[in-house]
């Protein structure tokens, strides 16, 4: 039998470690512009969600923005038919991550040359660098590290997401904005006005 006093001791330990364990679970800020570890790609990673607490990035420079036609690349490997004229530029290809129970981010990445997503996890432990980890199927993983970056490189989408001259969040990440009452409106005035009766 457990007497009183070792149940406390128990109880204060627990205790003790919890702040421990909260700071552990929280991530390194990742966000910031990275050039993919290939260099193909700059990636605006930010935070997201309507509690602001997701990570979603967005293509905001490919080193080959034009296609074998002179024409600017285009999603048409995307699955979803309406997304596949969509420009590569500035498209979003990270997709509300969440803060995991290690300290990182994990959901789902989208690869435009495959048309596929893919389950990711990233996590920044050193101010200049993203590490991001993919797997296919669920066993088939590789690692890259990204680097971040200061500079704007020419053709470089530098607006803020979703404003003219930046990228653009897919629709279930689009902010929602409150619908904007008219100046000077009483209460209730937005309310349907009623249906004449009939006659």
């Amino acid at each position: 039998m457990i007497d009183r006093s070792t149940v406390a001791a128990l109880a204060g330990l627990t205790l003790a470690a919890l702040p421990g364990l909260a700071q552990a679970a929280t991530p390194n800020d990742a966000t910031g512009t990275y050039l993919t570890e290939d260099g193909r790609a700059r990636i605006r990673v930010e935070k997201c969600g309507p509690q602001n607490t997701n990570l979603c990035g967005y293509v905001v420079w490919l080193k080959v923005p034009l296609n074998d036609k002179g024409q600017p690349r285009v999603d048409f490997k995307n699955p979803d038919p309406k997304k596949q004229a969509r420009p590569s530029l500035g498209h979003q290809l990270i997709m509300g991550l969440k803060p995991d129970a290690d300290a990182r981010y994990a959901g789902k990445i989208y690869n435009a040359d495959e048309g596929k997503f893919y389950d990711v996890t990233m996590w920044s432990e050193q101010p200049t660098e993203l590490s991001v980890r993919g797997c296919m199927l669920g066993f088939l993983c590789g690692s890259q590290t990204w680097s971040k970056v200061t500079d704007v490189a020419p053709g470089q989408l530098t607006a803020a997401t979703n404003q003219p001259g930046g990228p653009r969040s897919d629709p279930e990440w689009t902010p929602k904005a409150a619908p904007a009452k008219p100046a000077g409106a009483k209460p209730g005035a937005d309310k349907p006005a009623a249906a004449p009766a009939a006659e």
